[in-house]
């Protein structure tokens, strides 16, 4: 659709707050599927692209890890039935595994959410205190010193809010308006992921 090209963060949130659906319904038959999800992740891509060089090792990371659920999606029909089958074959922390993939694209989805959470409360025109302590609290813990320095660096090279604002098409009161949207609905999507790691006791920390 035209207008999600040209309002790149109102597709970021329309789309989750289709997901954030699905992941608080209680019935058995609320399976989330890997498609709609895949998608929903894909559209956070063009917001990594927009934070510059600071974040771009996460943005090829993130991007890769996607397309691998996009293609999984052609032939597995739910996350759960993506998980189980790795289980199932004992390579879930196997490098390239759908369910590896998985938990590197929540944790880039649990950045943007902390990223927007702190634009919302902070003041002036700069992303840098934003973006470092969302990198700080999702990233950073699983990241050697060679990449921490050089995201360190990279942070003076972000753009500041109102030239990411331009580049998404937004001004400052509808983007506050679909950050806070974006920032409830993956929370509800991110706790679902979770719960189908916690569930089969595979851990978050690797």
């Amino acid at each position: 659709m035209a207008g999600e090209e040209e309002k790149p963060l109102r597709g970021i949130a329309e789309a989750f707050e289709g997901l954030a659906e699905t992941a608080r319904a209680k019935a058995p038959s609320s399976a989330m599927e890997v498609a709609p999800f895949a998608r929903a992740c894909a559209h956070v891509s063009v917001l990594f692209g927009c934070l510059g060089i600071a974040f771009k090792f996460a943005e090829m990371d993130y991007v890769s890890k996607v397309d691998d659920l996009l293609e999984a999606s052609k032939s597995i029909s739910t996350l759960q039935s993506m998980l189980d089958l790795d289980v199932e074959h004992n390579r879930v922390r196997e490098a390239g595994s759908h369910t590896r993939n998985l938990l590197r694209v929540k944790r880039g989805l649990d950045m943007v959410k902390v990223l927007f959470e702190q634009i919302l409360v902070s003041e002036g025109n700069s992303l840098r205190n934003a973006a470092s302590v969302a990198y700080a609290e999702v990233f950073s813990p699983h990241h050697g010193w060679a990449i921490r320095k050089a995201v360190a660096a990279g942070m003076y090279a972000l753009p500041t809010k109102s030239q990411l604002l331009k580049k998404l098409n937004e001004d400052e009161a509808s983007a506050k308006n679909q950050m806070q949207n974006y920032i409830t609905a993956s929370a509800a999507v991110i706790l679902y992921v979770e719960d189908l790691f916690t569930s089969r006791q595979l851990g978050l920390d690797w």
